[in-house]
């Protein structure tokens, strides 16, 4: 089974718009790993056909956010633990970073967390349905600064097309970026988007909810300004 919008799927899979980095877990992450593994994780490539239950995976019904690209955690943790009503799931490819989310997930007495390990193409393509997320969050996606790796770049036409296809009417789409020109390629594609629209007027003001990391300070240590985008699904027409 395939949901709509995987015809989307060939163009978007031809392009690695991430790196699989190598490392191993720390004692304290495998640890973690071992413990809330098996009730919170679960691996995209080993999932049923079709969406994914969400309310039936945490046991209730509650808005669905997606964080793509979650890192080490530590803005996805605080992010989670200030949001208990939601049903917060975030997919990333990085092992030790989703062992060091749950680590610091558990230290904050997160309840409402998932995670998913590998590609969130497949997994927004074969696994999400549509019109299901109430917010969907992009921080800091690798910017791949040299230009000839632009095209390895996440958010472009098709993946915000199908992103903005998973997004119920009112959904809001949450980029950051610290890099000047891939902010100004996101507003570009996000508001090319005929189903999306900005909330603002160009860049919308750094809300306050979105922690600032030790990586966003080191970006800003080093003169890189970050700027958010939201965006908007828009109603869906008769």
């Amino acid at each position: 089974m395939r949901l709509v919008g995987s015809e989307h799927q060939p163009r978007l899979r031809s392009v690695v718009s991430y790196v699989k980095r190598g490392g191993r877990m720390t004692a304290g992450q495998q640890r973690a790993w071992e413990r809330l593994w098996p009730s919170w994780g679960r691996v995209v490539r080993d999932l049923p056909d079709g969406p994914i239950d969400f309310a039936g995976w945490f046991g209730r019904e509650a808005p669905v956010v997606l964080e793509i690209g979650s890192g080490m955690g530590e803005a996805t943790s605080q992010l989670a633990a200030a949001a208990p009503e939601t049903n917060y799931v975030a997919v990333e490819v990085y092992e030790a970073g989703l062992g060091q989310l749950m680590l610091r997930a558990e230290q904050l007495g997160v309840e409402n967390l998932r995670l998913l390990h590998g590609d969130a193409v497949v997994l927004l393509t074969e696994h999400v349905a549509a019109e299901s997320l109430s917010a969907v969050r992009i921080f800091f996606p690798d910017p791949w600064p040299k230009k000839r790796h632009h095209k390895r770049r996440l958010v472009q036409p098709p993946f915000v097309k199908l992103v903005a296809s998973r997004m119920a009417p009112g959904a809001t789409l949450h980029l950051a970026t610290d890099w000047e020109d891939y902010a100004e390629q996101m507003l570009e594609v996000c508001s090319a988007e005929p189903t999306l629209r900005n909330t603002c007027d160009g860049w919308a003001p750094r809300p306050g909810f979105r922690p600032v990391t030790k990586f966003e300070q080191r970006a800003r240590e080093e003169g890189r300004e970050s700027r958010d985008l939201i965006f908007e699904k828009l109603p869906t027409t008769p």
